[in-house]
């Protein structure tokens, strides 16, 4: 069994995606490229939204959530 490179997004189930190990550096630059051009876009077009969901994501959790814990700390 293969273990699986942890994702970005913290996905850790779904579709294997393959990539083909005979491309040449210069494709392989190409595609970078391709999708770093994308998420430039992406994030032009989300910026706000996009910023304040992965605030929403990170953040701490409220002290309302750490009293539901229980016990003394």
């Amino acid at each position: 069994m293969s273990r699986r490179t942890p994702l970005p997004s913290g996905l850790s189930c779904g579709l294997d995606f393959l990539i083909d190990a005979n491309w040449s550096p210069e494709q392989a630059l190409a595609v970078f490229e391709l999708l770093d051009d994308l998420r430039a876009r992406i994030w032009w077009r989300y910026c706000e939204e996009l910023q304040a969901l992965l605030h929403e994501r990170r953040s701490l959790p409220s002290n309302d959530c750490i009293n539901g814990i229980g016990g003394e700390f």
